[in-house]
């Protein structure tokens, strides 16, 4: 039962990024993340969450500090408004620092994937996806093309792709898979805002395939796969192929985003960030394949009764989109 308290705080969620992303001073950005904050606190605190109370006390830990850092970089700027050329790249530090900590982006990432394995895959989905949406927009506001930018980006793709390889949790494995792609979206928006919005929408849309598998069959362990797979063939290759579009790998729709920044990294001369983001992506690509060459070849004894789960056609219909999405792209882009 979906209850009354929680859609309010789930629409009062959204009413906060939508009142961040659309406002015209630092201050009200600053009170649209504070709405977003308050409002997501007593979702995760919710029984069905595997550690609510812990998930939430860290979540609040954290994004309170990164909140007051970015109210004193506003407060900063408006006192030191004279010298505010001089102290610019000071303040800009701070503001960035700020939401770069709000969406997990490494070396400011320890807290993200202990929070999300204490939470169930529906408020999982809600952090990897939405919770992203405000920072990352606001990083786009005060986006330069400064060092302190480069080194966030180099870091979150190797922490992302080498953290990732020793994990056996599910949705561990999806926090350093994210910390992977935080990393290809702000290499994203050192070209334009379209470009980051197309990688976005594609990432989320794999992440949501791939958690409604992970949903329906209660899945959170990389042992759960072996067992409960082996006895849905159907599921099991669309689960591969999500895992595989996930690492970016053609002819799937994870290749599009990837192909389009790294076109406007080269056109740009970014050569050495390109190679590294391709590198650190080929590790995020390995442990996929891990998970999914290891689903698909230890052989066990399956039973010749199967009791298996009804399998939903919006389940297959969302996940053939998905798929064959990068066929449709190119054939619209085509026709444009």
């Amino acid at each position: 039962m979906f209850y009354m308290h929680k859609i309010m705080f789930f629409l009062s969620m959204m009413l906060g990024t939508l009142i961040a992303i659309s406002s015209y001073s630092w201050l009200s950005m600053w009170m649209g993340l504070e709405i977003n904050l308050l409002s997501i606190i007593p979702l995760l605190s919710d029984s069905k969450n595997l550690y609510p109370s812990e998930s939430a006390l860290k979540y609040f830990i954290t994004q309170a500090l990164a909140s007051s850092i970015f109210l004193l970089a506003i407060i900063l700027s408006l006192n030191l408004k004279e010298q505010i050329l001089e102290n610019f790249s000071f303040i800009s530090l701070l503001l960035n620092s700020a939401l770069l900590t709000k969406i997990g982006a490494a070396p400011f990432h320890a807290w993200f994937p202990e929070v999300l394995e204490g939470l169930n895959w529906s408020y999982s989905l809600v952090m990897l996806t939405w919770q992203k949406i405000a920072p990352m927009i606001l990083i786009f506001y005060n986006c330069k093309l400064s060092m302190f930018l480069f080194l966030i980006i180099i870091s979150s793709t190797i922490i992302g792709g080498i953290l990732g390889l020793n994990q056996i949790s599910l949705r561990k494995i999806m926090a350093y898979s994210s910390i992977n792609h935080i990393s290809w979206m702000l290499a994203s928006m050192l070209n334009n805002q379209t470009t980051w919005l197309i990688y976005f929408l594609v990432y989320s849309i794999i992440s949501f395939n791939l958690i409604i598998i992970f949903k329906q069959y209660q899945l959170y362990y990389l042992n759960q796969l072996f067992n409960t797979l082996n006895s849905e063939k159907s599921i099991k290759l669309t689960f591969l192929l999500n895992f595989l579009s996930l690492g970016g790998l053609p002819p799937f729709l994870g290749f599009f985003p990837k192909w389009i920044v790294i076109n406007n990294l080269v056109l740009n001369n970014f050569f050495l960030l390109s190679i590294l983001l391709i590198i650190f992506s080929l590790v995020t690509l390995f442990f996929y394949l891990r998970i999914t060459f290891a689903t698909i070849m230890i052989n066990f004894s399956e039973a010749i009764i199967i009791l298996s789960h009804k399998i939903k056609f919006s389940i297959f219909f969302v996940n053939f989109i998905s798929l064959s999405g990068l066929l449709i792209c190119t054939l619209i882009l085509n026709f444009i």
